[in-house]
């Protein structure tokens, strides 16, 4: 499912990551923190797909939201993990979203 964004402009976090072989806990704080960035001011929504490359779009209203996000207690400790133990490699950038357009196809009967 895509995201449902407002009209721009609205910043997009992009997290890219390279896995290494160790998954214990990884899924289950994913989840979580899927969830808690859900409930954070400013917070507009998320795309995610892994494969070689896992690849993780958030969406938010200003560069406060993703400040305050970025500092959150659970998620730091995640961040920490992520250093630690699940990632060989990421990157995150930040951008303004200024322009979108997109098409989703009527279902046909």
């Amino acid at each position: 499912m895509l995201a449902t964004t407002p009209k721009p402009p609205y910043y997009a976090v992009i997290f890219t990551s390279i896995r290494t072989s160790y998954d214990k806990e990884y899924i289950e704080t994913a989840k979580k923190m899927e969830h808690l960035a859900s409930l954070q001011e400013g917070y507009l929504g998320h795309e995610s797909a892994r494969e070689e490359v896992g690849i993780t779009v958030s969406y938010w209203k200003d560069l406060e939201s993703i400040k305050h996000w970025k500092s959150q207690s659970d998620h730091l400790l995640a961040q920490q993990k992520g250093r630690d133990k699940w990632y060989a490699a990421f990157k995150t950038r930040i951008c303004l979203v200024e322009r979108d357009y997109g098409f989703e196809r009527e279902e046909q009967t």
